[in-house]
């Protein structure tokens, strides 16, 4: 799988978010993610190029294979790493924006490591 840069991902888990609540096009990730329409569309091309994304002759944007995959990975990251900082008291808007910079910088073997030591935790809090 390619590697993107933390603003590549940070791009196609957006793109993914959007695409839960219907058709993306980059006027949705310039609103979502409050960048301007140029960097947008010059990380469009970008994804586009590296195989993550498709763009139709009207503008749409999907995820390819790849571009899901590495997504849906991101976001997992993200969603965890959130809710455990949540659950160990932090306040839910920096809990967010510190999972959205530590997503990046886990390792595969932590990030397992760490989503077996949650899920171990909460067997352990509903007996």
């Amino acid at each position: 799988m390619n590697k993107l840069r933390q603003s590549g991902e940070d791009y196609i888990e957006t793109i993914l978010i959007l695409s839960k609540r219907g058709e993306v096009r980059s006027i949705d990730i310039v609103n979502e993610m409050n960048l301007s329409k140029p960097s947008v569309s010059r990380a469009v091309g970008i994804l586009k190029k590296g195989g993550f994304i498709n763009v139709d002759k009207d503008g749409y944007i999907t995820l390819t294979c790849e571009g899901r995959e590495l997504a849906e990975s991101v976001y997992e990251r993200h969603t965890v790493l959130t809710e455990w900082l949540v659950g160990i008291g932090v306040d839910e808007k920096t809990a967010e924006e510190d999972a959205c910079r530590l997503e990046h910088n886990f390792s595969e073997e932590s990030f397992e490591k760490l989503k077996n030591h949650i899920k171990t935790c909460h067997k352990k809090t509903d007996i």
